[in-house]
């Protein structure tokens, strides 16, 4: 689940990105719709999901990682 997350984290992130530098918007070209008018339904599960996953991996801020023990 975690690294389902991230993937659709990363998603978002790239998604931001493009439409930070060229005002376009992947995931409405790809499945259709426009993000600022009318969406298609794919589309909109789509930005739901993203959203889900970056509300999900919020925990990952706050986990505490055991130190690697390197063996000789």
């Amino acid at each position: 689940m975690g690294r389902l997350a991230f993937i659709l984290v990363i998603v978002g992130a790239l998604n931001w990105l493009l439409v930070g530098l060229f005002q376009w918007d992947m995931v409405s070209a790809i499945f259709g719709g426009d993000a600022t008018r009318e969406s298609s339904i794919v589309s909109r599960i789509i930005y739901s999901l993203v959203g889900l996953a970056g509300i999900y991996s919020i925990k990952y801020l706050f986990e505490d990682r055991a130190p690697v023990r390197q063996t000789e």
